[in-house]
């Protein structure tokens, strides 16, 4: 039998009693999916990341040099700042 509560406390998920009695029901269909798709044979088929075959295009990440007038006025635009940067609030 699954335990919908130990399932929900390892995913951290809050579940309601309705979400947990509907889960009931559908966790053993969702199972049983999985398990017909690993008896699918799939040892001669190369493994794929994407099938579009599109690649990123990205440009080389430099910065632009600023005049200091350039730089002031960037920073002026900024709500605070400290010593030429723009302050903001630690993100932990």
């Amino acid at each position: 039998m699954i335990n919908i509560d130990n399932i929900s406390k390892l995913a951290r998920l809050g579940l309601s009693d309705k979400e947990k009695n509907k889960l009931k029901k559908e966790i053993p269909a969702i199972l049983d999916f999985v398990n017909k798709l690993n008896e699918i044979k799939t040892d001669k088929i190369e493994p794929t990341a994407q099938v579009t075959g599109l690649e990123n295009v990205v440009r080389e990440d430099k910065a632009q040099k600023r005049t200091k007038q350039e730089a002031k006025k960037l920073l002026d635009l900024a709500p605070e700042t400290k010593d030429g940067y723009v302050k903001v609030k630690a993100v932990l």
